[in-house]
């Protein structure tokens, strides 16, 4: 099966909302890195050694856990997905009560994900609603800075 079959079928509005790759399939970083500007790791709250997660924060996959992780990069909770040009977010996805997937906002308006280790692609935030990855659950934002500074600045 090609990939934009099984990406349809996995999510059913990325079809008709429409998306473009952006970059190719990589097993070196999932999502939750991709949308914390990381491609070196992936990061998931599993127990300490499994994989990446911001310290001090709890490792449970919770949407708790995962605001917490995000608030430790500067981000803080908001309610719209508006377009800011100071400002960047990320969207939260829930399904069935567990955090997903988080995608970021890149400065055009549109967003920015990695699906797991297929593709990263640019999208509309609807495009990936649906039974994979559930429903948006929170948004955050956070000053506009360059790649990486947060690394350099919470060191």
């Amino acid at each position: 099966m090609d990939i934009e079959r099984l990406l349809a079928r996995q999510f059913p509005f990325l079809t008709s909302e429409g998306f473009i790759e952006t970059s190719p399939a990589s097993a070196q970083y999932n999502c939750i890195a991709w949308a914390a500007g990381q491609t070196d790791e992936w990061w998931w709250p599993l127990p300490v050694g499994a994989y990446s997660w911001p310290a001090g924060v709890p490792r449970s996959e919770t949407l708790t856990a995962f605001l917490l992780a995000f608030q430790s990069l500067g981000y803080l909770q908001c309610d719209d997905e508006k377009l800011e040009p100071t400002f960047e977010r990320i969207a939260l996805f829930v399904a069935d009560g567990k955090p997903t997937h988080a995608a970021r906002q890149l400065a055009d308006g549109s967003w920015t994900s990695k699906l797991g280790r297929w593709i990263d692609i640019s999208h509309s935030l609807r495009a990936l609603v649906g039974p994979t990855y559930g429903e948006v659950a929170a948004l955050m934002k956070r000053p506009r800075i360059a790649p990486g500074a947060w690394n350099e600045l919470n060191g």
